[in-house]
């Protein structure tokens, strides 16, 4: 650590004792702290990695005239939280687009805010943004065929700028003509793979609404039209960056790694500035248009888990299927109402037959794979591709990220199969189980079955929670919060809610070895917090103050200092 931190909320102090001998030192030692999970007091840390637990006298014996001590005043002090899909690259980056619209305004209500945009924005670049919702712009198309469509409207406030707004969830965006002439999308296009062109039910005209891999594709080419594009990503990662380490965050399983937008070369960048204040493993996005012989090319090109490293590139990042609101997350039994009539049951963006291909490849040459998988049918599908590998001996790590509707003959398959299930529950509907929203899709008693995390942690499986920033809230202690006010839905107590954000993360990352506990020999990542979490009541969990974060031996974040 480069320097001792000063805080009258904990009262960390250098103490002034004298060297003593011993055989192995350390550079720096914590005392006087509650360390979560162990009977001691003190922990000692030598180029970055924990090298002794014990008690304060104990360890301090381990102390040499360099050595720093830092006084913890009784904090309570954690594993440093890993959060296993958090898109941190994109979230807060203003690359995404500054045209921010109403969430719950219906088509005529955004008017307002496009003429606002429109007056800011550059000549003949792209307009990009971001927060609207689908059902409540198409409302007014579906009560009048006859009324003007979400593309019309659009067309009359940028009749010759390309835009594109991305939807509240990142699984539609809405768009304008000139948008879709720059995609070479017109009225007979074919609807790319994993992705949907919506119409008006009148006149099969495009109506400017891109389900999931139609809308990532145009977003694609706004992204590459940016000037600056490089540095606007770069300032991104690191204002997400600073967002995580503020929440205890050390490691991060990225969310999804578009890499023809040249993300890689900017993680890349952070790590040789050593900027980066967070262990990543990154997850390269498979695009599902493309072929797959030259991904596996790049991929393999780019493969890296060396020791040493911040940036671990050994997991691919694909998609199964879309979102249960869009109508395109893979269902069982069909939709009862859904905007894609001609696929009641949804869709994949990567049809089982090449999931289980692609696995196959995938594992040749060293990687795993999280998995969006949503639906019961795209979690079933998901799983037999796994389920391909094991046979074939593969010991690849495997996640499901979502899996919000799991069929009953599939929830001991995670286990059996060594698969980590992966939620996120940092909204306050998920927490309070109200799935309303549902049940106009689903009907009642599939809706009833959503988000069963208690289900699949009591037959053993690895359990995660994550955010899935910025869709949830990027706070950890949100998420252990709401997983326990779920009851007996979420998980079983305070203990396993740690466990599922630090060492079940770790082991689903294959990172289980270096980091997720307070253990001797791994990293010292390690959160400290105001409060001890397992003796709050559990609506004071998310009221916990982080107090420092500290990744590798090093202070991350420490909020007595502004940072």
């Amino acid at each position: 650590m480069a320097h001792l931190i000063k805080a009258s909320w904990i009262g960390l102090c250098m103490a002034l004792v004298s060297p003593a001998l011993a055989d192995n030192t350390a550079d720096t030692i914590i005392i006087n702290a509650n360390i979560y999970n162990q009977a001691a007091t003190a922990i000692a840390i030598d180029e970055g990695i924990i090298t002794h637990i014990g008690s304060d006298n104990a360890v301090l014996k381990h102390q040499e005239e360099a050595t720093e001590i830092i006084d913890m005043d009784g904090a309570f002090i954690m594993p440093g939280f890993i959060d296993n899909h958090n898109h941190v690259f994109e979230a807060a980056s203003e690359a995404g687009g500054s045209c921010e619209l109403a969430a719950d305004g219906n088509l005529d209500a955004q008017i307002p805010y496009l003429k606002q945009c429109q007056q800011h924005a550059v000549k003949g670049k792209w307009v990009t943004g971001y927060g609207f919702s689908i059902d409540r712009i198409l409302e007014q198309q579906e009560e009048d065929p006859e009324a003007l469509s979400p593309r019309q409207v659009l067309d009359a406030i940028f009749p010759n700028q390309p835009v594109v707004i991305m939807e509240q969830t990142s699984h539609s965006m809405w768009v304008n003509s000139t948008a879709l002439d720059l995609a070479g999308i017109n009225e007979s296009s074919p609807e790319p793979q994993g992705g949907k062109l919506l119409r008006n039910p009148l006149t099969g005209d495009l109506n400017g609404i891109l389900l999931d891999n139609a809308g990532d594709i145009v977003m694609e080419l706004a992204w590459n039209s940016l000037d600056d594009q490089f540095n606007l990503s770069y300032d991104g990662l690191l204002a997400g960056l600073e967002e995580a380490a503020s929440h205890g965050i050390t490691t991060i399983g990225d969310g999804r790694m578009y890499w023809k937008r040249g993300w890689y070369e900017v993680w890349q960048q952070a790590e040789k500035d050593q900027t980066l204040t967070a262990r990543v493993s990154l997850r390269p996005w498979i695009y599902p248009q493309d072929a797959m012989e030259p991904q596996l090319q790049y991929l393999n090109n780019i493969r890296s888990n060396k020791q040493g490293s911040k940036i671990i590139v050994d997991q691919v990042k694909m998609y199964s299927d879309g979102i249960f609101i869009n109508g395109t997350a893979k269902t069982l039994a069909p939709y009862l109402s859904t905007y894609i009539e001609d696929e009641p049951n949804g869709i994949n963006y990567i049809p089982p037959e090449q999931m289980q291909s692609w696995l196959q490849k995938l594992d040749s040459i060293g990687f795993g794979a999280h998995i969006h998988a949503i639906g019961d049918s795209a979690i079933r599908e998901s799983l037999n591709a796994v389920e391909s590998r094991r046979k074939a001996g593969s010991n690849q790590d495997y996640t499901l990220t979502h899996v919000e509707l799991v069929s009953s003959r599939d929830v001991p398959r995670f286990k059996q199969l060594n698969v980590t299930a992966d939620f996120q529950v940092g909204s306050d509907y998920v927490a309070y189980h109200d799935h309303r929203w549902a049940e106009a899709f689903l009907g009642a008693k599939r809706t009833r079955s959503l988000m069963q995390i208690r289900r699949l942690v009591d037959t053993g499986a690895n359990i995660t929670l994550s955010s899935d920033w910025n869709v949830h809230d990027i706070n950890p202690l949100v998420g252990i919060r709401n997983s326990l006010i779920m009851g007996k839905t979420g998980m079983p107590d305070i203990n396993a809610a740690i466990d599922a954000y630090t060492i079940n993360a770790a082991k689903s990352l294959g990172l289980d070895d270096i980091t997720g506990t307070i253990t001797v020999g791994k990293s010292a990542d390690l959160v400290v917090l105001d409060e001890d979490l397992t003796q709050l009541a559990i609506e004071e969990i998310a009221e916990t103050q982080v107090l420092i974060t500290i990744l590798e031996g090093e202070i991350v974040y420490d909020s007595s200092a502004g940072n």
